[in-house]
């Protein structure tokens, strides 16, 4: 069929159009939050909780072709910053957790970087650049968990090779402060608190609750598939599904979480037909 996996060639925008639209959609997202009943997560450095629901890590400097290293140390320097306002976060039942409501604009004052950003769909910088790997992190942990995904934008495009990947592609989550957000609600009578830190080589955060959760979780893809389009470039598509297993009942669901189509930035075989 023509459609299935049709993605139409990126548009691009001027500049200053770019500029005034992100201005318009911040100044949206402000105005509806203001006007909201939402509750929205706070920091309690103060309470720790001892079950623990996941772990992972990411490695934070990577060699990138064409991307200078400076952007990668700079965006270390803009996670420290960032993590101060997320580190021991916790959402009682009922809250609401947002990555942008709680580290709010990244800013020169505030000690941001030029770090590594994608406009347009090409590679560029911005202040404040890198805090997608915090999305990507916090995301994938929120797969694991109970808590509800209510806000979360996919990457349209997949910008590097993948190179000592753990996770299935697709399993990211895009910023762009403050509109395109990431969201967790808590729906259940349970309380969880996200944990996160640096050392020399990762960025490392874990999920922990107040009362222990017999749910064990999986996330894995299918129907993985790299296509070229009509008008010449590539496109990669997978779908992402989460095995939830009730270890009390042992009762296990299957859920389809999303499917990604993206386009690619860089060339995706090699003559031996091997991912480069």
């Amino acid at each position: 069929m023509f459609f299935e996996n049709h993605v139409e060639k990126p548009k691009q925008r001027s500049k200053v159009r770019s500029l005034l639209g992100k201005e318009y959609f911040i100044k949206k997202r402000k105005a509806v939050d203001l006007f909201s009943s939402v509750k929205f997560a706070q920091n309690d450095a103060t309470t720790q909780y001892s079950h623990n629901l996941i772990r992972h890590k990411s490695i934070l400097l990577r060699p990138l072709k064409n991307v200078e290293m400076v952007l990668q140390h700079n965006k270390v320097i803009n996670l420290g910053i960032a993590l101060k306002h997320i580190n021991n976060v916790i959402i009682k039942p009922g809250e609401t957790f947002s990555i942008w409501k709680s580290i709010g604009r990244p800013t020169l004052f505030k000690g941001y970087k030029e770090g590594l950003a994608l406009r347009n769909g090409q590679i560029g910088t911005a202040i404040g650049g890198g805090l997608c790997q915090l999305g990507n992190l916090i995301y994938w942990m929120a797969l694991h968990s109970p808590l509800l995904v209510e806000e979360r934008w996919r990457h349209g495009y997949d910008v590097f090779p993948d190179l000592n990947r753990t996770i299935p592609f697709g399993c990211g989550s895009t910023l762009a402060y403050n509109y395109i957000d990431l969201r967790l609600k808590n729906n259940s009578l349970n309380s969880f608190q996200i944990a996160l830190w640096l050392d020399d080589e990762f960025l490392n955060g874990e999920i922990n609750c107040k009362d222990s959760v017999n749910l064990k979780y999986k996330v894995y893809e299918t129907d993985h598939l790299i296509k070229q389009q009509w008008w010449g470039g590539y496109t990669r598509h997978n779908k992402i599904w989460r095995t939830i297993l009730d270890i009390q009942n042992q009762k296990e669901t299957n859920e389809l979480i999303t499917e990604n189509n993206a386009i690619m930035m860089y060339r995706p075989f090699l003559e031996e037909g091997i991912n480069q």
